[in-house]
């Protein structure tokens, strides 16, 4: 195994790569796109919060009384806009007071680099688990580039979740990142083509789950 895959998970359960092989079918339409995107963030979120902080509390059950685990971790869940937006509802759904950021990149045609033009992040929870969320993970520019930026504004404790990642996104955030953790539903062995997407993957994510394609 690479190295820069130590701080990888690749899902093996035939469920999500049912739901992956359907993902990618171009007779996908938007409707069941957009619901399948949900579903597989909630899947993956069982694995991905597997390291939440627990505390005891003392309940009272019909037969008796005693101590028992609760979640005492604060949550954020930050898609990158706007294809990451198609995420949130299967993570909110497994933690729904996890609070939301919203981060805004553009990536130039030409460059294929990425420019911040938005990040708003709750202030509250900068020492809690932070949750990225990109349906593709491609030249892993914005991802990298998102994670800088949150870096930036005081978090830590960063993940990332994508549907889909190639090598070469998987190795930026890597290489820039070494201590952020990241899950993939499906690891796209595939070269890019001369726009940056995996040719064996969903095309335009967002596209797809809004029905702007």
């Amino acid at each position: 195994m690479e190295d820069y895959m130590k701080n990888v998970t690749l899902f093996k359960h035939p469920l999500i790569a049912h739901k992956i092989t359907h993902l990618c079918d171009v007779r996908t339409n938007t409707k069941e796109f957009r619901e399948i995107v949900s579903e597989l963030a909630m899947l993956m979120g069982y694995e991905a919060f597997r390291d939440l902080k627990t505390k005891n509390i003392r309940i009272t059950a019909p037969l008796s009384s005693f101590d028992s685990p609760v979640i005492d971790d604060k949550i954020t869940i930050v898609p990158i806009l706007r294809a990451g937006l198609g995420m949130v509802d299967g993570l909110t759904a497994l933690f729904p007071n996890a609070k939301i950021g919203h981060i805004g990149l553009y990536r130039d045609e030409e460059t294929l680099q990425p420019h911040e033009y938005y990040c708003k992040l709750p202030k509250d929870t900068v020492d809690g688990q932070i949750i990225v969320v990109d349906p593709a993970l491609a030249t892993g520019g914005s991802a990298a580039a998102a994670i800088r930026f949150i870096k930036e504004r005081g978090f830590k404790r960063i993940k990332l979740l994508s549907l889909i990642a190639s090598p070469e996104g998987i190795r930026r955030v890597a290489e820039e990142h070494p201590d952020v953790k990241i899950f993939a539903a499906h690891y796209a062995d595939a070269p890019l083509n001369e726009k940056g997407y995996i040719i064996t993957a969903f095309g335009d994510a967002g596209d797809r789950i809004f029905g702007t394609k």
